[in-house]
This record gives C-alpha cells, sequence and structure tokens, in this order.
C-alpha cells in the first residue's frame, strides 16, 4: 500500500463510509464537560452526520479505520477483489482526527467501521482502542458509534459497548437464501447471536445501573442494524418481517435501510440497476408505522401488492393499507379508539393525541380536524365528524385518484 498522508486517507475512507446509513446519534445518556476535566458532550438529539467533500456539515466524523477487507461480499465496494484505492488508518490516527475536528468545531462525534484486516479480531481490537483512548487517554465525552464485526470474540465487543454510546451490527440482507449467496463467507446465525449478547448486556447493564450508582454503562444508546434494499430477489414484505422479527428479538433502537448502489467491476450476480430510491422511503415509513403507529408487522404486509409483495411507489404504505381495507372506514373522530385514528391516511400521532385532547370538552367538527393537519382534503373519505359524513365519497367504487399525491412537473430553475 502506497504511502499517503493523513488527508489523503481521510478523502479516501470518509467516502468509503457513506454507504452505511446506521449512524444514529440519538437516546445516549447526557454528558458534558462544564466541570472542566473532560472534552466534548452529548444531547438527547440526534446528531446531523452529513458528510460533503469540502468540510461542510460534518457532525459525525464518519470514517473506516480501513477499506481494505479480507472478505469478498458481492455487493460490497470494499470487496476482497473490488479494483479502489486502499488506504488504513492507525487507532492514534483516529483518535487525533477526532480530538483536531472536535476542537475546531467540526463534528460532535465519531462514528467508526472498517473492512475486515488480518482477523477479526485484529480489526475489531484496533477499533476498540480507538474508543478506549479518547475516553480514558482524553476523557473525551462526545458521542461514540461502534459498527462490531460479529466474528470477532465476544469480550472485544463488550469493550467496545464500555466505550461507545451505540454498537450496530449489519445483518447485510434480509434472508438467509441471499446472505448465503452474495455474502457466503458471513454466517447470519453468528451475526444473529452477537447481537443477542448485546442485547443481553444492555438489558444487564441497565439493571446494574439502577442498583449501583458506579456501574460503568454499556452502549447506552443501544444497537442498530442495517438491510440492502435491492440486492437480492427479496420482496418489501420480507423485509418487514425480518425487520420486526430483529425489533421483537434484539430490542433495537433502530433498523435501517440502504438502497443496493451498482459499484464497478461488479459480480455477475447483482442486479445491473439500483432500485427505486422511493422503495427505501416507503421501508422507512413501514418501519415508522411499527414503531409509532401500532401498525403489526402482518398489516404492513398486507399493504404491499399480493402478487408481488412490493409496496406501492406512488402511495405510502399507511394510504394503501386504507384503501386496501375500505371496510375498516370510515372512523368516526369523535368515538373512534386511539389505535383507529392511527390507521386514517393523514392522521399523524400529534393529531391523533390532539383530537383525543379535544373530544373530551366537545363534538369535534370538520373544521376542528383541519386545524391539527397539513390537509383535510385526504382525511375526508376516511372520517366522520359531528358535521361530515363521506356518503358519496365511501359509495365510489376507485377513490385512489382522490386520495393519491397528484403528479407534478418539477421546475429545473424553480425558486
Amino acid at each position: 500500500m502506497a504511502q499517503l498522508d493523513t488527508r489523503e486517507k481521510l478523502a479516501i475512507l470518509a467516502d468509503a463510509a457513506k454507504y452505511d446509513a446506521s449512524c444514529a446519534s440519538s437516546g445516549t445518556a447526557k454528558r458534558n464537560s462544564r466541570d472542566g476535566k473532560g472534552l466534548g458532550s452529548t444531547e438527547g438529539m440526534g446528531i446531523c452526520h452529513a458528510y460533503a467533500p469540502d468540510g461542510r456539515c460534518i457532525s459525525l466524523l464518519k470514517i473506516l479505520l480501513t477499506n481494505s477487507c479480507i472478505f469478498d461480499c458481492h455487493y460490497c465496494i470494499n470487496r476482497k477483489s473490488s479494483n479502489v484505492r486502499r488506504a488504513r488508518f492507525t487507532a492514534q490516527e483516529v483518535v487525533n482526527l477526532t480530538l483536531s475536528f472536535y476542537r475546531r468545531n467540526y463534528i460532535e462525534g465519531l462514528f467508526l467501521s472498517s473492512g475486515i484486516i488480518g482477523s477479526s479480531n485484529y480489526t475489531m481490537e484496533q477499533m476498540v482502542e480507538v474508543a478506549r483512548s479518547l475516553r480514558e487517554d482524553h476523557n473525551f465525552r462526545g458521542y461514540i458509534h461502534l459498527k462490531t464485526i460479529p466474528d470477532a470474540d465476544p469480550e472485544l465487543v463488550h469493550q467496545a459497548g464500555l466505550h461507545a454510546d451505540r454498537l450496530s451490527i449489519n445483518v447485510e440482507l434480509p434472508t438467509a437464501g441471499g446472505l448465503k449467496r452474495l455474502a457466503p463467507e458471513k454466517d447470519g446465525a453468528r451475526i444473529e447471536g452477537a447481537m443477542a449478547a448485546n442485547r443481553t448486556a444492555i438489558v444487564d447493564n441497565k439493571d446494574a445501573v439502577k442498583r449501583y450508582k458506579s456501574a460503568p454503562r454499556f452502549a447506552p444508546a443501544g444497537q442498530s442494524t442495517q438491510m440492502i434494499v435491492g440486492a437480492d430477489a427479496a420482496t418489501d414484505g420480507d423485509i418487514v418481517t425480518k425487520a420486526s422479527t430483529l425489533y421483537d428479538r434484539f430490542g433495537l433502537r433502530r433498523v435501517y435501510y440502504s438502497a443496493f448502489s451498482p459499484i464497478p467491476d461488479a459480480s455477475a450476480v447483482l442486479p445491473l440497476q439500483r432500485p427505486p430510491l422511493m422503495r427505501e422511503h416507503r421501508l422507512y415509513q413501514s418501519d415508522w408505522l411499527m414503531r409509532f403507529y401500532e401498525f403489526t408487522p402482518q398489516e404492513v404486509v398486507a399493504a404491499a401488492d399480493d402478487a408481488t409483495g412490493m409496496l406501492p411507489l406512488d402511495i405510502d404504505p399507511k394510504l394503501a393499507w386504507a384503501l386496501k381495507f375500505r371496510g375498516s372506514f370510515p372512523v368516526d373522530v369523535n368515538r373512534a379508539p386511539r389505535e383507529l385514528l392511527l390507521r386514517v391516511p393523514g392522521l399523524g400521532v400529534k393529531a391523533v393525541n390532539g383530537i383525543l385532547t379535544s373530544r373530551r370538552w366537545r363534538k369535534l367538527r370538520l373544521d376542528d380536524v383541519a386545524r391539527l393537519t397539513v390537509s383535510i382534503a385526504k382525511l375526508r373519505p376516511f372520517i366522520v365528524t359531528e358535521d361530515w359524513r363521506p356518503v358519496v365519497l365511501a359509495d365510489r367504487a376507485e377513490i385512489r385518484p382522490i386520495v393519491a399525491p397528484k403528479k407534478q412537473q418539477l421546475e429545473l430553475f424553480a425558486a
């Protein structure tokens, strides 16, 4: 590997890290350095983690320790057989970069991942050393997210959790068949075993912290994962079902979705075109329905096309479910329970909470609901109020053209 200076390494390894979406930063324990003894702080809110080549808008230093890798996963641009420029940081270089960038007010924390070099244990040791040095040698109190390696020794992963705010392990693909075909060197059972161990450690640590104030925290922001969308034949139904299973079994804070992007010198087993980015967006919306709108995975899957298993791209999953199960509507906003109101297209959680509070004092009219939502037009076919009942709309055989978003021609030079 040719000798590169730090700036050249940063350009290569920050660009290589852009494919990893699972770097949210919310939910960790609050820390600050007002006592003058440490460096950095965390807040309960999320930290923006956008990367720009010219250095703007970077609040998490998001890099790889190295983009060299002994694995040859077909979908990965950093795979062993890929013809890309390679670089590698030492643990001390990452520590120095993090501290230097923080002191210049460029970042608020570090997201560190890596290709596998030498062995899984050696790579994990280097990543743990970065976090350990920041915390112990420099008393860094900012946010740290480590992408852990499931093949590494469990004690190394445990050490990572003692220094990092959040851990993440990528399940990579939603089906076991897809993982075996596209990443034969990775073991789905081993990945899930590592996630299970992290969950146990997180739960045990929460109990220990309640009992002993001096107990060290373990990954206080929890763990997350990421799935690649469109690299294999998995349907949206498969992906939603897998995500639900991961949430239930491993207590994940988030499941992230990353649309497959064709890479140079791609393997013949990969698709030639990337999936629509809207598909990734619809999967995030379906994830939101399960996490905040009390939809079951079966309900979200039911919104997909019966023949293809895919969610529609032109309308959101909640509207697709409502159109498919019109027998559940219209919903009387003055009488319906919370779970039914949450299924009304156009009503968000905040609006539903407002309806539940307001109707305790008086009967709600259409104008009252309109004040709680962005657009009442989308709601009309699905609700009943004191002065509104969608008799004509409910009798129409096809109401999708009425409620679906209107197509608009974008303007190149629009303000």
